[in-house]
């Protein structure tokens, strides 16, 4: 696998080395001992799946509450989104900022999120799924989200957005909810 920092401290983009002969490829999508190589959580306690029925949708912008650390490896295996990752570490120099990843069945790249970093994508294509596997068990109630259109983030989301939850619409903005430690 290829590991690619990104401007966003710890958030890694993972491209597959595809390994070719004529039946096809194989590749490692994981490798623990590989993750802990380059200082990304490598322990995965729970896999998620996340099935989107129209172009447009936005999920996020979510983490996990201190002191409930949780890092993710999301990888979109149907269709194509744009992946997000936030700073939202009061302690990070980056605070504030955002790295976008495109994400799609065709690219097989993955982004890797570390704990405390929040998430978020939305669809580019009618039913798209994406996978994440979570580094702990995750419950509703450590949840954080903040505002998909922040200013204070200044993220161009390529699409107009066409379904989101109440909830994730309704999260509030960084700015009121004031440097969280981590």
């Amino acid at each position: 696998m290829k590991y690619t920092p990104t401007d966003v401290g710890g958030v890694m983009i993972v491209d597959i080395e595809p390994e070719r002969d004529d039946r096809g490829f194989q590749t490692r999508l994981f490798c623990a001992e590989e993750f802990a190589e380059y200082g990304l959580l490598s322990a995965v306690a729970q896999t998620h799946l996340a099935y989107n029925y129209a172009r447009g949708t936005l999920r996020g912008i979510h983490r996990q509450v201190p002191p409930n650390a949780e890092a993710k490896l999301v990888r979109c295996t149907r269709g194509a989104i744009v992946a997000v990752a936030v700073d939202v570490r009061p302690e990070s120099s980056n605070y504030g900022n955002h790295v976008m990843v495109q994400l799609s069945a065709d690219n097989r790249r993955a982004l890797f999120l570390p704990p405390f970093v929040a998430h978020g994508f939305q669809t580019l294509a009618d039913n798209t799924e994406v996978l994440y596997h979570v580094s702990r068990v995750c419950d509703g109630d450590e949840e954080q989200g903040f505002r998909w259109d922040d200013p204070e983030f200044g993220i161009e989301w390529p699409l107009p957005v066409s379904v989101i939850s109440e909830q994730d619409a309704n999260w509030p903005l960084l700015a009121s909810v004031g440097r969280v430690a981590s």
